[in-house]
């Protein structure tokens, strides 16, 4: 689009803020608008967003969070302006000029995630039902998964010959089952433990956490924006997404993706309960078993090399988060044994005492 068609188009909406753009670059959904009184971002959202996440925004700034790209008001001192449906909101553009290494930007990122969440923590009641119902949906989808597993395998297995997608689901097989049976074990382990609470600790997630979505001002300082898909719901739901993204490489030892990890733990540490829930769902090898579903159910196997190139994706992504996930289970485990030997150390210091 010409700059004269920009300043056309945006020009009606900058209005209601009493600003005269001089440029306007497009960058997707964003614009950046220079103006006499400075550089501005505008940003362009599907209207049914608006109201939840400027709510959202607007609580965390009263609960004293403040590393948010503050949104401006207009001059009649709404938040959002509704134009040929769409709302258009109105920030400051942050210069965003990267003078860390890309593994300290993460950690800065995630610093702010778990202050985000220690921030808006809040405990909120769950029936001993709903949570019943959700853990017996949950376990029997993981055991018709692993049913499928099974199947799929002594289907192969009975083959006299392969194709090569069927080969490579037999080599894959026993790492999948294995994920699959870990998850599931801690997901039982997180219901004996917390089948008699009635309450869950929630927070305000920001909803699509990405390196993309955390900005740094001139000072250094980073920033979260994006809230458009803010709520309020597990802390699970801003991580899991993020590793998941973060993992899908090729096969590697992502020390980092631990250090992220425990860089939140740190400023938010999970409950022994919460973190059994996110050791099973992190764990949980869903994208390799939905790429063999497709594949079994598909009727056409015309695209079997596209299929191979997707379950071996998909596989890597497995592999990467497993060495991850028995990262973590290692720690927790020594740190469980040490508090464990502290206690029964303190225990037989107090007994000699008292003897």
């Amino acid at each position: 689009m010409a700059k004269e068609n920009r300043l056309k188009k945006y020009g009606p909406i900058l209005k209601h803020y009493a600003l005269e753009p001089n440029f306007i670059e497009s960058f997707g959904s964003v614009q950046k608008v220079y103006s006499s009184k400075g550089v501005f971002s505008l940003k362009k959202i599907k209207a049914n967003h608006g109201a939840d996440f400027i709510r959202y925004i607007q609580q965390l700034y009263q609960m004293g969070y403040n590393r948010i790209v503050p949104i401006y008001p207009t001059v009649d001192g709404r938040y959002a302006v509704l134009h040929n449906q769409k709302l258009y909101y109105l920030m400051p553009w942050l210069p965003n000029e990267i003078k860390e290494d890309q593994f300290e930007r993460h950690q800065q990122m995630f610093r702010e995630l778990a202050r985000l969440h220690v921030l808006s923590t809040k405990e909120v009641e769950v029936s001993k039902e709903e949570r019943e119902e959700h853990y017996e949906n949950t376990l029997l989808e993981w055991e018709k998964q692993s049913e499928f597993l099974d199947g799929f395998i002594e289907t192969c297995e009975s083959r006299e010959y392969l194709s090569p997608y069927e080969l490579m689901f037999t080599q894959y097989y026993n790492d999948i089952a294995q994920a699959l049976t870990f998850s599931t074990k801690k997901l039982k382990d997180w219901y004996e433990k917390t089948k008699e609470e009635e309450k869950v600790r929630t927070a305000v997630i920001h909803g699509k956490i990405s390196t993309e979505h955390f900005l740094y001002d001139e000072r250094g300082y980073g920033y979260f924006l994006n809230f458009e898909e803010a709520k309020r719901s597990s802390p699970l739901h801003d991580l899991l997404p993020f590793l998941s993204r973060s993992l899908k490489t090729f096969p590697k030892r992502a020390d980092d993706a631990v250090d992220w990890i425990y860089t939140y733990f740190k400023h938010y540490p999970f409950r022994e309960d919460e973190m059994l829930l996110f050791q099973s769902y992190f764990a949980h090898p869903g994208p390799v078993i939905r790429a063999a579903e497709k594949y079994h159910n598909g009727k056409s196997k015309k695209n079997e090399r596209k299929h191979v190139e997707h379950i071996q994706r998909q596989f890597w992504l497995l592999k990467n988060t497993e060495y991850v996930a028995m990262r973590i289970d290692e720690i927790e485990r020594q740190k469980k044994q040490a508090q464990e030997a502290a206690e029964k150390a303190n225990a037989e210091q107090e007994g000699a005492q008292n003897g």
